[in-house]
């Protein structure tokens, strides 16, 4: 078998974040395996908001909840390699049943067995995973498998047809000359990441107030992210843009946040998609380590209060209360947007 003869495929991670933080390992696999045909394995949100895609050759879709039939679907694609960027024992199985010679992944989770070639994550004394930046636990994926780095930058492709129907659902956005800024005040993780309602709120009457700023409030589409916008918009004094009101697909909310000059976000997907867009991000640290989501993105100004019972990792908060997001201030992200801003959208 000859190199162009290889067919690969990529299991991809399931939350959109660490899908984003995987480019650099996919782009590192492209140009390493060139002449291979490459398949990704993705859910639906992963493929949506990977696409357009310079780094693979198809994609198919993981959404069979039942991982045996999907181990044999793919055994009739006749893989030579997987390559396992999610971490559960269900992808290894998924992996072994497929057929492939060569499953490359991290040994966890019980699935070292299914594997031919094992990685091992770095473990403390206290048996628990290091933090390391995805961004390099990816890396190190790929290169076990002869494919170098090609930079830790992150990067998303913004397809034209979604910005000309962004266009048609949002004509005076796309139209206007004042400074767009996105709010993304909830996150998937659990409510210990999200900033108080009401202290976007009046980040937002701020924006408007001093630098004329267009204001847009982007979250998920459930009940609880949805009643966050509802209440923003509620308490600001202003008009802003709630986007639970103005559905977006992910193709038309990337062509959105490419259009930002700012993006102030709690620690979620988001956040991910404003930096791999290039765009100017402040993200709000709460109940996570920063080091799991390392980028070293220029253009990006973390704020954390540094509570004592933070990072715990836990999706709800367990104190009386919620210190490490509470305890980050209106003043301290004013701050961080002045530097980022400054005196040049007055």
């Amino acid at each position: 078998m000859t190199a162009s003869d290889e067919k690969i495929l990529v299991w991809l991670p399931s939350p959109m974040g660490d899908a984003i933080l995987s480019t650099p390992a996919l782009r590192a696999l492209r140009k390493g395996r060139c002449d291979c045909h490459i398949t990704f394995l993705a859910n639906r949100t992963v493929r949506d908001i990977l696409s357009p895609c310079a780094f693979n050759d198809a994609w198919i879709d993981s959404e069979d909840a039942n991982v045996i039939s999907l181990g044999l679907k793919l055994r009739k694609r006749r893989f030579d390699t997987v390559i396992l960027f999610k971490n559960s024992f269900s992808a290894g199985l998924g992996a072994f049943l497929c057929g492939a010679s060569k499953r490359t992944g991290y040994a966890r989770d019980g699935r070292g067995l299914f594997l031919t070639q094992k990685l091992k994550p770095l473990v403390g004394a206290d048996g628990r995973y290091k933090p390391v930046s995805m961004i390099d636990y990816y890396l190190e994926i790929v290169g076990a498998v002869g494919c170098g780095a090609d930079g830790r930058g992150t990067e998303l492709a913004v397809d034209e047809g979604d910005v000309l129907s962004l266009s048609g659902k949002l004509p005076a956005v796309i139209s206007s000359d004042v400074p767009l800024v996105i709010l993304v005040p909830g996150g998937g993780f659990g409510p210990s990441k999200f900033w108080l309602a009401e202290r976007f709120a009046r980040i937002a009457d701020r924006l408007v107030e001093t630098y004329n700023a267009m204001v847009a409030i982007s979250v998920a589409p459930n009940k609880i992210e949805e009643a966050i916008a509802s209440g923003i918009c509620a308490s600001s004094n202003n008009t802003l843009i709630n986007l639970a009101e103005n559905p977006l697909s992910l193709g038309e909310l990337k062509a959105l946040f490419a259009d930002a000059k700012l993006v102030i976000t709690n620690d979620t997907g988001p956040r991910h998609i404003a930096t791999a867009l290039g765009r100017n991000t402040i993200t709000l640290f709460g109940p996570n380590n920063p080091e799991w989501t390392r980028t070293d993105y220029a253009n990006e100004i973390q704020i954390s209060s540094h509570a004592p019972c933070a990072p715990c990792d836990k999706p709800t908060c367990k104190q009386p209360q919620h210190f490490c997001m509470e305890n980050i201030t209106v003043e301290m992200v004013w701050a961080a947007i002045e530097k980022t801003l400054g005196n040049q959208d007055r």
